[in-house]
């Protein structure tokens, strides 16, 4: 398996300054049982965001897949993604350190 990250940003800078309206609220809901499903699978490393509200917030999602085509698909099949409440941008990626991990 190699392993990616995808970045996210929101398509809505507002979203993060006034809060989600309630279509991107589910969606919200929805992406983070998608990726709380990746780590029960395995096959997510980490996920999180800064904690900044601007135009500069983003999301990262460290995950392994067997290639680029997998990934991808990871990536695109992510509800904010799939829904356009974030863009998302995929890298190939390496974990070289990790607490826990030798």
């Amino acid at each position: 398996m190699r392993e990616y990250i995808y970045r996210l940003t929101a398509n809505r800078p507002a979203m993060l300054l006034e809060g989600p309206d309630g279509e991107e609220a589910e969606i919200l809901e929805h992406h983070l049982a998608y990726l709380n499903g990746l780590l029960s699978d395995e096959q997510a490393i980490l996920f999180g965001r800064t904690q900044t509200t601007g135009t500069q917030t983003f999301g990262i999602v460290i995950f392994e897949a067997k290639d680029q085509t997998q990934a991808e698909e990871i990536m695109h099949a992510d509800p904010a993604v799939k829904s356009g409440v974030m863009t998302a941008k995929l890298f190939p990626y390496k974990v070289i350190g990790m607490r826990g991990r030798s």
